[in-house]
C-alpha cells in the first residue's frame, strides 16, 4: 500500500514551532533533522484533527500508529516519528505544560529488518576505476573516492572545508560527525591522488574567499542533494546497473573493511557509530559474503 501525498506543510501550533527554534539554537540539530522532525510534528496536528496537542493522551496516540500504519509506512518510519513526538511531550513535561508523557511505553510495530546494501569490490571498482576528464568529473570522483575510502556521511563530506580537515601528512581526514563529535579517518591513495588532482581544478573555479572543499560550477559549496544526484549520475555513466546513493558507498567500506579485517571494534570508530549495535548489521552482510564462498566451494554445498 502506498503512502498517501502529504498536503502542503502549514504553520504549526506555537508550542510546536518553540520546539523546534529550542532545537536548532540549543541541541545544534542539523536542518535536515529539523525538517524531518517539522514532517513528523505535522503529522501530529493532522491526525489530532484540531484537538489541542497538549490534551492528547496515550489512546490517541496509539490510534495514530495504527492509523499510520494502516496508511502504510513501516516500523522504521513510524518509530522515527514516535521518537520525535517523544521528545516534543518530554520538552513540554519539563517546562510543566503537560502531567505526563503520552508516548512514554508506546512502540511502533516490528518490520522486518532490511540489510543494508552494499556493491561488490568489483562493482566498487567499475565505479571508481574510469578516468575524470571535464573538470566537474575531477571533482567528482575525488568526493566519491574520499567516500569510499573513508566512509564518511554525506553531511560529512559535504561539510569540509580546504585545509580543515584533510591531513596528507598524517594520512587522515577529520570530519564534524553526529551531535557535534569529530572523528579522524585514513584516506586511501587512490583517494589523495583523486583529492590532489581536484584541487588544481578547484583554484579555478572556486573564489578565493569559498572555504568549501567540495563546489559548484558556479565556485559555491555543493548541496547533499547534488552530491546525490552525481553519484547516480556516475553510476549510470559508468553501466553499474544498480542505484547508487551515497549511503551505499558507506555501507561498501564497512562491509568491505569486515570482510578483510574482522574487527568489528575498529569498523565501529571508523563509522563513528556510538554503539556496537549499529555497527552489527555488518556482521550479517559479512556471513552472506561467507555464505556465497561456501556455496561456491563446498564440495557438498551443492544440491
Amino acid at each position: 500500500m502506498s503512502v498517501p501525498r502529504e498536503a502542503p506543510l502549514a504553520p504549526l501550533t506555537d508550542e510546536c514551532e518553540a520546539y523546534l527554534a529550542y532545537l536548532g539554537d540549543q541541541r545544534r540539530a542539523a536542518p535536515l533533522t529539523l525538517e524531518n522532525y517539522r514532517r513528523d510534528l505535522h503529522r501530529l496536528e493532522r491526525l489530532g484533527d484540531g484537538r489541542a496537542l497538549m490534551t492528547l493522551g496515550a489512546a490517541d496516540i496509539r490510534r495514530f500508529v495504527a492509523r499510520l500504519h494502516g496508511e502504510g509506512l513501516s516500523g522504521r518510519s513510524i518509530a522515527r516519528v514516535l521518537s520525535c513526538w517523544r521528545g516534543l511531550y518530554r520538552w513540554l513535561l519539563r517546562r510543566r505544560l503537560i502531567p505526563a508523557n503520552p508516548v512514554d511505553g508506546i512502540r511502533a510495530p516490528k518490520s522486518p529488518r532490511l540489510l543494508p546494501r552494499a556493491l561488490s569490490p568489483d562493482q566498487a571498482q567499475a565505479l571508481l576505476d574510469p578516468p575524470a576528464e571535464a573538470a566537474l568529473e575531477v571533482r567528482d570522483l575525488a568526493m566519491f573516492e574520499l567516500f569510499y575510502s573513508s566512509g564518511l556521511r554525506l553531511s560529512e563530506l559535504a561539510g569540509l572545508d580546504v585545509g580543515g580537515g584533510l591531513d596528507p601528512a598524517e594520512g587522515m581526514v577529520t570530519v564534524l560527525g553526529k551531535r557535534g563529535k569529530t572523528r579522524s579517518v585514513p584516506v586511501g591513495a587512490h583517494a589523495w591522488a583523486a583529492l590532489k588532482a581536484w584541487d588544481t581544478v578547484r583554484a579555478a573555479i572556486a573564489p578565493a574567499a569559498e572555504p568549501a572543499l567540495f563546489v559548484t560550477r558556479s565556485g559555491r559549496r555543493m548541496s547533499p542533494s547534488a552530491i546525490r544526484d552525481r553519484l547516480a549520475r556516475r553510476a549510470r555513466s559508468v553501466g553499474l546497473g544498480v542505484h547508487v546513493h551515497p549511503h551505499m558507498l558507506r555501507h561498501s567500506f564497512a562491509s568491505h573493511l569486515l570482510q578483510s579485517s574482522g574487527d568489528l571494534r575498529a569498523v565501529q570508530e571508523l563509522l563513528g557509530h556510538s554503539s556496537i549495535r549499529s555497527t552489527q548489521v555488518y556482521t550479517h552482510l559479512d556471513f552472506q559474503h561467507l555464505a556465497r564462498i561456501y556455496d561456491a566451494a563446498h564440495p557438498r554445498a551443492r544440491k
